[in-house]
């Protein structure tokens, strides 16, 4: 019978873009877009987020890729910070009381190189002047009077002790290991021991005792011997200090005068003029490198522990910084502290300390990739403490953690105060919000860019603007309107709707390069449609082996695939593929059968455990429209088998589940469906026809099916009335419809697709609820009324069979 309505015209199929009142001949003639257009939501969020100053509003940017995320989010930073003044530069020092905990000084942008140079300055002049200082005939002359001063207080009392030892017969003489008193004969000659042994018990008494007398005189002599040296040594430092003070002084108080507000310096300036004085003997040694079996051993420089280790210079930056970390593992987030291998071990001062990207934009703006921070171990919770406590340290992750001590540097925290824009894909917002406690206390601010905005004239002029500045940055050739049109179709289909723009401007970025390649190979002006059209032509190519094997299939009868005649229980469904970012349609075939039982419908699928769970719901759904088409007056009694042929990869979706049920209400009504016709679309279970995605890949897919085994006239793929708006079919497609040789039916019910399908008028309930005999829907409810009641027939026989056997 003749369908109730008419297939679609050509002029359905696609949205096209004469651009007729398009007043410039090409995008030469266009200003340069300025930001970026369809992202309104999104940058007001983002925008609320950096400018608020409650702690907590960093944010968080969803959305796709390609949709311009990273480079508005970029722009937008640049023009906030550029209003911004640039932040302090951040110091480490050493820690005179605790080196092993370096201290962190701020100072005002540019400050710190200064800082830096000045004291190097300084160690350098003093390197010079406190050797030349020493060497001076006056420095002499001062320290060799101390020095007499000293020495001849000890002659005198030499003298006084030798003068006792004479008075008691002893003379004091120098032995090796010092002095020692010796006995004198009466001539004053020494005393041997023979001599000594040969004397009288009471005069040797008398030698023992005087001989105590003088080593005790001796041993009160050296203490004060002992004290003058001291005191010598010390009259001899401070008057060393004192000299060096002379020259450390004034120059560090030169330092303090440029430094006079900022505390911080001041009190290190002061440590470093103490511990200058202190030891001002580093200076006037020779510095020599001791070695080992020939083997020079390195040592390290003692006044490292004045330099200034600038780990933060903003002298360059103009605003406040923007950092944008591509790579966000943890040394690159948080900073390091660099070692130095030496004999065998692992060597570090506080001038190895390095700043990481997150102290690098104090102050300003950090910009993350959700995605690398939770790749890479350790990081997504640093940076949360990080952001929690205000503060940064930077410390080895090993440490951190206890694993090991690799250092044994534990540098003062620095106190922080920065913006961080993360950006990734919503699920990963989703997860983190609720699974993760403190993402929702540190990211408040979620700014969603969208994936495609309205079409209207407004719409065609920014996405020339936006070709404008692609060509301008980037030396390419300009588009001349037909480019601007097919560029404007490629952004329809991208959206898959014909009143939407795909703001996936990344892949409209790349055409237009691939476009240009063209555009040089042809040596045009401009680029024209038709280097839209073979660039995109040539991405397919490059794409689309998997499709043409699976076409190869079908034409060669590996996959069967019928595109003529008529069978029962037998329908052409649509899948797609998605195969990277290429994705294309291919016909599947679904058979149904239907026999006597109370199994329902069983798929196939789903015992084989090949169906998702959204496949699974729509098979489940046509169990509830059988139900309600035709059980409200009989108990349905049926067994039925759903199956995808020759699919041996896992199922999922439920855009299959109107061709299933048609398969099914043609097994039961035994009425042929023509094989020259696919079909697609969901079914809820009032057999209503609800909209899918991929609905131009299912549409070409077919129709490239019937082009190989050869085109009828006759063929046609139904489609949900609801997918007409996501209709941008290609143009082989289009020339086919408009030539009458391809159709494509929208349908809104299952009872439309079966007219179509079975050129039989599905029916309507009579007045006492009953389908006209000769309808589609007259046939199915005999057929189930017939099962029913030969299953009751036999279920009657077998219980009277049972009856009898047992009366028997």
């Amino acid at each position: 019978m003749k369908p109730k309505y008419q297939a679609l015209s050509y002029d359905q199929l696609k949205r096209n873009f004469d651009l007729k009142d398009f007043t410039c001949e090409s995008t030469e003639a266009v200003p340069e877009i300025r930001g970026m257009f369809g992202q309104d939501r999104a940058i007001r969020a983002i925008e609320f987020g950096l400018n608020i100053d409650s702690p907590g509003y960093n944010v968080y940017v969803a959305g796709v890729s390609d949709t311009g995320r990273t480079s508005t989010v970029e722009r937008i930073l640049k023009e906030l910070a550029a209003k911004k003044e640039a932040p302090g530069d951040w110091c480490y020092v050493n820690n005179f009381q605790d080196p092993d905990q370096p201290r962190s000084i701020a100072l005002p942008s540019g400050k710190g190189k200064m800082w830096q140079k000045e004291m190097k300055d300084l160690l350098i002049s003093l390197k010079t002047e406190i050797p030349k200082t020493f060497e001076t005939e006056d420095y002499k002359e001062r320290s060799s009077k101390i020095s007499e001063r000293y020495e001849n207080q000890k002659q005198r009392l030499f003298s006084d002790i030798e003068k006792k030892a004479q008075k008691k017969g002893f003379q004091i003489k120098r032995i090796p290991v010092g002095f020692a008193p010796i006995p004198l004969k009466n001539n004053g000659e020494p005393l041997s021991e023979e001599e000594f042994h040969k004397l009288g018990l009471k005069e040797r008494k008398r030698i023992e005792e005087n001989m105590k007398t003088v080593q005790k005189n001796m041993k009160e002599t050296f203490e004060q011997f002992n004290l003058l040296d001291r005191k010598s040594k010390e009259e001899l430092t401070k008057f060393n200090k004192d000299m060096a003070l002379s020259l450390v002084g004034y120059r560090i108080d030169i330092l303090k005068a440029n430094y006079k507000d900022y505390p911080d310096v001041l009190h290190y300036l002061d440590e470093v003029k103490a511990d200058l004085v202190d030891n001002v003997g580093d200076f006037l040694r020779t510095k020599e490198e001791p070695s080992f079996l020939g083997i020079k051993i390195p040592v390290q420089d003692s006044f490292i522990r004045y330099e200034i280790n600038v780990v933060v210079d903003n002298s360059n930056t103009k605003g406040a910084p923007v950092i944008m970390e591509t790579n966000p593992t943890y040394s690159n987030m948080f900073g390091r502290v660099e070692k130095k291998a030496q004999l065998g071990a692992l060597i570090t001062d506080f001038t190895k300390i390095k700043a990481g990207s997150v102290l690098k934009a104090n102050g300003g703006y950090l910009v993350v990739d959700a995605e690398g921070i939770l790749r890479n171990p350790f990081v997504w919770d640093t940076l949360k403490r990080n952001l929690r406590n205000k503060e940064t340290k930077i410390e080895e992750v090993a440490e951190q953690y206890a694993f090991l001590s690799s250092s044994a540097l534990r540098p003062m925290p620095i106190p922080l105060d920065i913006k961080v824009v993360m950006i990734g894909r919503g699920e990963i917002f989703d997860l983190l919000h609720a699974y993760d406690d403190n993402f929702k206390k540190i990211f408040k601010i979620r700014a969603d860019f969208d994936y495609e905005t309205g079409m209207d004239d407004n719409a065609v002029i920014q996405c020339a603007r936006f070709i404008c500045k692609i060509c301008n940055d980037e030396k390419l050739k300009h588009c001349d309107r037909t480019a601007i049109a097919a560029i404007m179709e490629y952004g329809s289909r991208l959206a898959a709707d014909q009143d939407k723009l795909s703001l996936q401007f990344g892949k409209i970025a790349n055409l237009l390069r691939e476009a240009n390649f063209w555009v040089k190979a042809d040596k045009s002006t401009h680029v024209s449609r038709k280097h839209v059209e073979k660039a995109l032509e040539e991405k397919e190519y490059r794409s689309s082996l998997l499709e043409n094997k699976i076409q190869e299939m079908i034409e060669r009868g590996t996959i069967y695939i019928d595109t003529e005649g008529e069978k029962v229980g037998q329908i052409n469904a649509l899948s797609v593929y998605t195969y990277g970012e290429f994705s294309f349609g291919k016909p599947s075939r679904i058979t149904a059968q239907t026999f006597m039982g109370n199994k329902g419908i069983i798929n196939i699928e789903r015992e084989a455990k090949l169906s998702g769970k959204t496949h699974d719901k729509g098979v489940l759904i046509l169990s509830g429209y059988l139900g309600g088409k035709y059980g409200g007056r009989i108990p349905l009694s049926l067994s039925a088998t759903l199956t995808f042929e020759q699919s041996y990869s896992f199922v999922e979706g439920d855009s299959a589940s109107s061709t299933e049920l048609f398969a099914l209400l043609s097994s039961l009504s035994e009425l042929p469906i023509k094989q020259s016709i696919a079909v697609t679309g969901s079914v809820n279970q009032h057999g209503e026809i609800q909209p899918i995605g991929g609905v131009n890949q299912k549409i070409e897919g077919f129709f490239d099916v019937c082009q190989a085994k050869g085109i009828t006239g006759k063929q046609a793929v139904i489609i949900p009335k609801s997918n007409i708006k996501n209709l941008t079919l290609k143009n082989r497609v289009i020339d086919a419809v408009k030539k009458g040789k391809f159709h494509i039916y929208p349908i809104s019910t299952i009872d439309e697709g079966m007219e179509i399908l079975t050129g039989v008028e599905a029916g309507k309930r009579d007045k006492d609820g009953s389908f006209a005999e000769n309808t589609v829907n007259g046939k199915v409810q005999n057929k189930l009324v017939y099962l029913m009641k030969e299953q009751a027939k036999l279920k009657k026989e077998a219980e009277t069979e049972i009856k009898d056997e047992k009366s028997s």
